[in-house]
C-alpha cells in the first residue's frame, strides 16, 4: 500500500471519517458531538488529520492548548495505517503547532498496557509523571501521566 499521507487542520467536514477511526481505534470512542463541540466551540482545541491521497481520514491527533501548556487528547490511526511510522508524523505535526501557538509544555494520559504508544510518546521525550487510578472507563485500567517540555 503507498502511503501517501499528509496533514492538515480537521475540518467538520472530516467528523464522519474520524468517527470511523474512532470506531476502529478505541474501546470508547467519542461521539459525533463531542468532536463538533471540540472544532466548533473549543477555543483552546486543535486537531491534525492524517490525510491519504488527500480524500481519506485515516488517522487524527487532537490537542488542547492553554496559555503555554497542552494537553494531548486523542491520537489514532486505522489499524491498516499503523507501523508505518504516521503515528510519529501525526504526533510531530501536533506538536508543532503546540509550538507555533506559545506552548512549552505537552501532557497526556496512556493506558499502561498500551506499550506501542509509550514507546512512542518517549521517542518524543516525553517522560513518565504519575498515575491515574482507574482513568479508563471502559475496564478500570489506570493511565501513566507523561510529560515533556518542548523548550
Amino acid at each position: 500500500m503507498q502511503t501517501s499521507v499528509t496533514f492538515r487542520q480537521m475540518t467538520l467536514e472530516d467528523i464522519d471519517q474520524v468517527l470511523h477511526v474512532e470506531k476502529h481505534s478505541f474501546a470508547t470512542p467519542w461521539r459525533r458531538q463531542a468532536f463538533v463541540q471540540e472544532l466548533s466551540q473549543n477555543p483552546y482545541a486543535h486537531y491534525v488529520a492524517a490525510v491519504h491521497n488527500e480524500t481519506e481520514v485515516v488517522g487524527y491527533c487532537g490537542v488542547w492548548i492553554i496559555l503555554d501548556e497542552a494537553h494531548v487528547t486523542n491520537i489514532a490511526l486505522l489499524p491498516r495505517y499503523r507501523g508505518k511510522k504516521l503515528g510519529e508524523a501525526l504526533l510531530h505535526c501536533a506538536l508543532e503547532t503546540v509550538k507555533a501557538k506559545g506552548g512549552k509544555t505537552v501532557s497526556l494520559e496512556v493506558r499502561l498496557s498500551n506499550k506501542v504508544a509509550q514507546n512512542l510518546y518517549t521517542k518524543f521525550g516525553f517522560k513518565k509523571g504519575g498515575i491515574r487510578k482507574g482513568y479508563y472507563t471502559d475496564n478500570n485500567e489506570d493511565a501513566m501521566v507523561m510529560w515533556v517540555n518542548l523548550t
